[in-house]
């Protein structure tokens, strides 16, 4: 059970409500808040000029709304702007999202009513998703379109996804006896407000990224066993005199896995040890750039993306609604924090970051399957009849092309603002497209690391090292190998790499935290 409250969301919250099916809980003091905040708007905006209350919308803020039209307001502003278009977003996104906005709602700045939070926290908990298309929000008064479409299913229309259909929400409703949420005063506005479905979408990003770089460090520590290494280039010694956090965290970390490798060599033991007379060395002084720079390429994707945690779980807790009603001060402020530039920021930052990481996957893929630079596995790691069997060559061609689109993807979104809405909003910060184009490079980078860790684990039968591996590398590659066994043959490899894939997604070896 997660309880909402004052307390900080974490992202270790959201990974338990959804990977984990926690449910979540609504505070008393939390359910208190909300109500007396919805009952100081009420009083405070009698006699008042407040948007959204008593007021058009966007640019039509200027036409006051009588009294008795209102609740009608709220109802047509939801339903006007569940304009979206493309695919759904997939259930977790939509659930991170609705977590986001519940949170928002939740501290009490918001004048929405009781019912609106008891009613998100409902869907959430029963696993009733929201049909929730990805295009349409410019990311400026957050997420307008997308949380309409959420608003829609709370008022009891539109339709929500089961079994991955779209169905009437009012049938779901009925079947899961749920009573629609009627408008008390501000809720259409209250609910469409905000940044949380880039901030729900970020949130996911964040948790994926974050397994991906554990995978990647795990993948340059295996190739390192596979080639025998030398281990001062993650030493303590070397990369404490840089002064970059991200850089010492993967260091560390290599060393962690490489513990009690039997493959790792002392440089001390080879080469400085006064028996060397070859003229030409045999083997290798330096690995190649992809193994040896491991800590400081992977240490700024590091740092990148601890910053893009601390940002996400400031913005998730934060309130990013106008107006703001504050009961404290006893006003109303008009502002802007549903504006998204911190979220897109980030997602671009958090996308740059993961492109460099395919990049890199990608140079290791080629020093695997390129057997004039490893010089110690056959052509594509090819485990069958050289020239009659091809081995993983086809599945290079789809990393190659993999991080190509990622490259390509990996333009910010950030600075596109166009302007809309009648130029009302003038500069917008296209939140929800950063975060959707962030998600898709690292889906994409999952398909690349799923080549590499195939070609890892043939590598280490071909050469038998299984035995000499560090504890946590073999049993990465044991488990691996349950999901696709060693082969010889030529055959469809598209099945292996979805299940690499999908037990990579799954879970992660929790080597930096």
């Amino acid at each position: 059970m997660i309880t909402l409250s004052t307390e900080r969301l974490k992202l270790d919250d959201y990974q338990h409500i959804l990977f984990d099916n926690d449910s979540i809980i609504l505070s008393d003091e939390t359910l208190n808040l909300v109500e007396q905040s919805f009952l100081f708007l009420k009083e405070f905006s009698n006699n008042k000029v407040i948007y959204g209350v008593n007021t058009g919308l966007g640019p039509m803020a200027q036409y006051r709304v009588d009294t008795e039209d209102q609740i009608n307001l709220q109802y047509n502003l939801i339903r006007s702007h569940a304009a979206g278009s493309g695919k759904p977003l997939p259930p977790d996104y939509v659930r991170s999202a609705m977590i986001s906005r519940l949170k928002s709602l939740s501290l009490g700045y918001s004048g929405v009513h009781a019912d609106a939070i008891k009613l998100l926290a409902d869907l959430i908990n029963k696993n009733i998703i929201p049909y929730i298309p990805e295009h349409g929000g410019v990311g400026a008064s957050g997420d307008l379109v997308q949380l309409a479409h959420l608003a829609l299913v709370l008022i009891g229309e539109g339709e929500v996804m089961q079994h991955g259909k779209r169905v009437a929400t009012e049938k779901v409703f009925k079947e899961n006896h749920i009573t629609p949420l009627t408008i008390h005063l501000r809720e259409g506005l209250g609910l469409i407000n905000g940044t949380s479905v880039m901030s729900g979408i970020g949130i996911v990003n964040t948790i994926y990224a974050k397994r991906l770089i554990n995978w990647s460090v795990l993948a340059s520590a295996m190739i390192n066993e596979i080639v025998q290494s030398f281990d001062d280039h993650f030493s303590h010694e070397l990369n404490s005199t840089k002064q970059h956090r991200g850089q010492q965290i993967i260091a560390e970390a290599m060393r962690k896995t490489l513990k009690n490798s039997q493959l790792i060599k002392k440089r001390s033991d080879h080469l400085y040890n006064g028996k060397i007379e070859e003229k030409i060395f045999k083997q290798k002084i330096q690995e190649y750039y992809s193994l040896r720079c491991v800590p400081q390429i992977l240490g700024p994707v590091c740092d990148t993306l601890y910053n893009t945690e601390e940002v996400l779980v400031n913005e998730l807790n934060s309130v990013n609604d106008n107006p703001v009603v504050d009961m404290k001060t006893k006003t109303v402020y008009h502002g802007g924090n549903f504006h998204g530039d911190y979220v897109s920021f980030e997602m671009d930052k958090l996308k740059i970051a993961t492109t460099k990481l395919s990049m890199l996957a990608e140079r290791q893929v080629n020093f695997l399957m390129n057997h004039k630079l490893n010089e110690i596995l056959p052509p594509f790691v090819n485990l069958g009849i050289l020239g009659l069997n091809l081995g993983l060559q086809g599945t290079q061609f789809t990393a190659t092309s993999t991080v190509a689109e990622n490259q390509t993807m990996s333009n910010p979104v950030y600075v596109h603002s166009i302007p809309n809405n009648n130029d009302n909003q003038d500069i917008v910060s296209m939140g929800t497209n950063a975060a959707l184009m962030a998600k898709k490079v690292i889906d994409n980078t999952f398909e690349v690391l799923a080549v590499e860790y195939l070609a890892i684990i043939q590598a280490i039968d071909y050469l038998s090292l299984e035995s000499q591996l560090a504890t946590e590398t073999n049993k990465i590659f044991r488990e691996l190998r349950t999901q696709v066994p060693v082969f010889t043959d030529d055959s469809p490899r598209y099945t292996d790499l979805e299940k690499i894939k999908n037990y990579l997604k799954a879970s992660a070896p929790n080597i930096i935290g």
